[in-house]
């Protein structure tokens, strides 16, 4: 998540998003830098207009009634049900594991759901 934030905050400043500022934020930040997430966010972030989806993820709580993340209609409880499973598998991971972050890496999941 810690990548993401970087990116976030690059983007705030008016600053390029490149792999070079990236790795200057998360060192900064004291954040054991992984080359490959780097380059991975920096083309996962290529082609989105950050403050755009930034809006519009800001807008679907409000639309929605409050309902974190769903997509509307039938989406909506199935989101919940993943939700909840997640909040469980979380809760249980909390010893220490660095699986979750190895997942969100390797299927993109993370920023999927940050920008749509």
């Amino acid at each position: 998540m810690e990548y993401v934030y970087a990116a976030l905050i690059l983007n705030e400043t008016d600053a390029e998003i490149n792999e070079a500022n990236l790795t200057d934020v998360l060192e900064a930040a004291g954040v054991d830098v992984e080359e490959s997430r780097v380059k991975a966010l920096v083309a996962a972030l290529e082609d989105v207009d950050i403050d755009d989806a930034v809006e519009q993820a800001a807008a679907v709580p409000a639309a929605t009634g409050g309902a974190a993340g769903g997509a509307g209609g039938a989406d909506e409880s199935a989101d919940e049900g993943d939700d909840d499973d997640e909040a469980e598998e979380a809760e249980a991971d909390e010893g220490g594991d660095d699986d979750d972050d190895e997942d969100d890496e390797a299927s993109g999941e993370g920023l999927g759901e940050l920008f749509g």
